[in-house]
C-alpha cells in the first residue's frame, strides 16, 4: 500500500447502504452526525460513489456477530477499487417486527427483510410466525418502505424505519440473540493516521497449493509479537480450491513491527493487499 494515511478526511458527504432507516444509516450518523447522508441501493454502489468522488466516504457493513462476514463487502475490498478502510464502528443490532397500520401479526403471510436480518431472527419467525414466508429484500429499510403496497405483509426493520415510513411496531427486539452486533467500516481513498490503538486489515493469496504456506505467513506475525484479531478466507473467483486469506492485525502499518511483518508476508505470498490501518472500535 502506498500513500500517506489521513486522520482528517472531509466527511461533509457520506454514502451508505440505504434507503433511509437502515442500520447502516444509523452507523453513518454515529460516524459523523453532521454529514450529509446519501443512500445507495447496494454496497457496490456505495464504493463506486466514493471512487468517483460523488461522496467523500462510504459506510458499509462488514461483519455480524451471529452470521459472520458480509461477503459482498469482503469481495469488494479484495477485488474492487483501490479504496481503504478508514475507520470502524460496532453497533448493537435490535430487530423489530413491523407492519402497515392496522395489520395484526396473525394477518402476516410474508416477511420481508435483508437476508442477514431474516437469519438473525430465524427462531423468532419459526416460533411466532410459522406460516409467514420470509422473502429477501435489498435492505431492512427497503423492506419497510414497501409495506403499504402489499396488504398482509410484514417486515423486520429498525425503529427509525418505522418512523420514516409510517409502519406500526408489532414487536421489539426480536433477534434470536441479545448479543447481536454488526461491525461497519468507513471506506475512503486513504486509511487513518496512527492513533496508538490501531488495527490493520490485509488480504493475500498464493498461486500454488503446498503444505505450510499459510503457516509460513503466520510465522511472520508471531515473530513480531503481533496479535492476530481475525483470519478468514474467500474464494479467489478464478479456480476452485484457491482462496484469498484476510487477516486483522493489532497495530498500524506504519508501526515498525507491523511494517516488518508485512514485508515478511509479502516475500512469502503471490500478492498482498493492505486494506487499511484504522482506529480499533472502542465501546
Amino acid at each position: 500500500m502506498t500513500g500517506s494515511p489521513d486522520s482528517g478526511i472531509d466527511l461533509s458527504k457520506l454514502g451508505y447502504l440505504g434507503p433511509a432507516g437502515s442500520f447502516t444509516e444509523e452507523a453513518t450518523i454515529s460516524f459523523s452526525p453532521r454529514s450529509e447522508r446519501v443512500p445507495f441501493p447496494s454496497i457496490h454502489a456505495v464504493a463506486q460513489a466514493v471512487e468517483t468522488g460523488e461522496v467523500e466516504g462510504g459506510v458499509v457493513p462488514i461483519e455480524n456477530s451471529l452470521e459472520g462476514a458480509v461477503t459482498h463487502t469482503l469481495d469488494l475490498l479484495i477485488h474492487g477499487p483501490r479504496l481503504h478502510i478508514h475507520d470502524e464502528l460496532v453497533l448493537p443490532i435490535h430487530h423489530n417486527l413491523l407492519a402497515s397500520p392496522g395489520t395484526s401479526a396473525q394477518e402476516i403471510k410474508v416477511i420481508y427483510s435483508h437476508p442477514q436480518a431474516l437469519a438473525q431472527c430465524r427462531r423468532y419467525l419459526q416460533e411466532r410466525l410459522p406460516g409467514a414466508e420470509p422473502i429477501a429484500a435489498l435492505s431492512t429499510s427497503s423492506a419497510v418502505s414497501h409495506l403499504s403496497q402489499e396488504p398482509g405483509s410484514g417486515a423486520i426493520g429498525t425503529l427509525r424505519a418505522a418512523q420514516i415510513y409510517g409502519a406500526e411496531i408489532l414487536d421489539k427486539a426480536i433477534e434470536d440473540s441479545p448479543n447481536n452486533e454488526t461491525r461497519f467500516v468507513l471506506l475512503a481513498h486513504s486509511d487513518h493516521a496512527p492513533m496508538g490503538r490501531d488495527k490493520t486489515s490485509v488480504c493475500f493469496t498464493f498461486d500454488e497449493d503446498a503444505p505450510g504456506l499459510l503457516h509460513s505467513v503466520l510465522e511472520c506475525v508471531l515473530a513480531e509479537g503481533i496479535n492476530m484479531a481475525k483470519i478468514e478466507s474467500r474464494p479467489n473467483k478464478l479456480q476452485l480450491g484457491r482462496y484469498f486469506f484476510l487477516l486483522d492485525l493489532d497495530g498500524h502499518r506504519l508501526d515498525a513491527n507491523v511494517a516488518r511483518a508485512l514485508e515478511c508476508i509479502r516475500a512469502r505470498v503471490t500478492s498482498l493487499k493492505v486494506l487499511g490501518s484504522y482506529p480499533r472500535h472502542r465501546p
